[in-house]
């Protein structure tokens, strides 16, 4: 510390700086009315239990589109609606724009009564449900899948599955091989007690998930945070779109006891996944029977799902149709940054346009 030397001229002018930009941060803040998100329309066409299966129909007057109807499954983790967080960063606007029609599961929030929902729950009765409606609803006989994060890797094991249900498969910020030496996240998850964690909480809060989500990033996703968040909130568009995040990173539903066991103990911990030898409900899971045409979308920048993650899938599946993009941005900004807009829903379009 004998080194340190402190200029009170530089302090005086940064704390000065400083109090002007909390000031102008808080008029902002009181032009914020509301913090309202997922503002496309859509029509809840089935429900069973806590889940609810939205519809958003597509643009009928875009003439040259996709006919067959696209089912999103999200994680069970964070909640839908990252992908319509606000109008002018909406990756499902993007698509319904382009005539797509789009049904996203929402999954809801599992209650106590939910404690012992297993993955074949999720997977052989409402993830299989939900395409069943998704057929019926739209007249096809197959369907398009897009899954998402954890909601991609139940994607994978349902395509497995019931290959002949899905006609395209995508697959976005998806892990796959779990114990690649750069992931973070399965490295803290492989030393959880399920047993005990189960055992003490029934459901695991996902208040928990967040802390350790935040653990992994502690710097950025802390201090660093709350030093710049007047940087954040100097005009009211940019402090609304600051809260529509913060509102969507704190909005996580309690994970069923059963099912948070299963998936961390078979994937992260067993990394069962790559070597097919998940069974789920008696049905085994294996990548080699996904033989559709599949697109892989991972983060170049993915701190939570890198890209050595989801890569090994080419390797994995049977198809002769298997492409990949990389967006370089990290595992939210693959949906929300302006790159990801110009990139990521015009392939998707295109993509699925030309296996339609």
């Amino acid at each position: 510390m004998k080194n340190l030397k402190l200029n009170p001229e530089k302090i005086e002018v940064e704390l000065s700086d400083f109090k002007q930009k909390l000031q102008k941060s808080y008029q902002a803040l009181k032009e914020v009315q509301q913090i309202d998100v997922a503002q496309s329309e859509y029509e809840v066409i089935f429900t069973q239990d806590k889940l609810r299966l939205l519809y958003f129909p597509g643009n009928r007057e875009v003439d040259a589109r996709c006919k067959t109807p696209l089912l999103i499954t999200y994680a069970l983790v964070n909640r839908w609606y990252m992908i319509d967080l606000e109008p002018e960063r909406s990756l499902l606007k993007s698509l319904i724009s382009t005539g797509q029609d789009t049904y996203v599961i929402d999954w809801g929030y599992p209650e106590a009564a939910d404690r012992f929902l297993d993955l074949d729950d999720y997977i052989n009765e409402y993830l299989n449900n939900c395409v069943d409606q998704v057929t019926q609803h739209s007249g096809a006989s197959s369907i398009n899948l897009l899954g998402i994060c954890q909601g991609g890797t139940l994607s994978l094991c349902y395509s497995a599955i019931y290959p002949k249900k899905i006609k395209n498969l995508i697959t976005m910020v998806t892990p796959v091989d779990f114990h690649t030496p750069d992931n973070t996240l399965s490295l803290l998850a492989r030393y959880i007690d399920t047993d005990l964690a189960v055992s003490a909480y029934g459901n695991i809060p996902g208040e928990l998930l967040n802390d350790a989500y935040k653990a992994l990033m502690p710097m950025r996703l802390g201090v660093q945070k709350s030093l710049d968040i007047s940087n954040y909130l100097d005009s009211a568009q940019k402090a609304l779109s600051f809260l529509r995040m913060e509102k969507w990173i704190y909005d996580s539903p309690n994970q069923a006891g059963e099912a948070f066991k299963q998936f961390i103990r078979w994937f992260f911990q067993e990394n069962k996944l790559v070597n097919n030898e998940i069974i789920i409900g008696g049905k085994p899971v294996n990548l080699n029977a996904i033989s559709q045409p599949v697109l892989n979308i991972y983060g170049a920048y993915d701190h939570l799902v890198p890209p050595s993650a989801s890569l090994p899938l080419g390797k994995l599946v049977n198809s002769n149709d298997y492409q990949t993009l990389e967006v370089k941005a990290g595992h939210i900004g693959v949906f929300v940054s302006a790159k990801a807009q110009r990139i990521v829903p015009t392939a998707i379009t295109e993509w699925l346009m030309q296996r339609d």
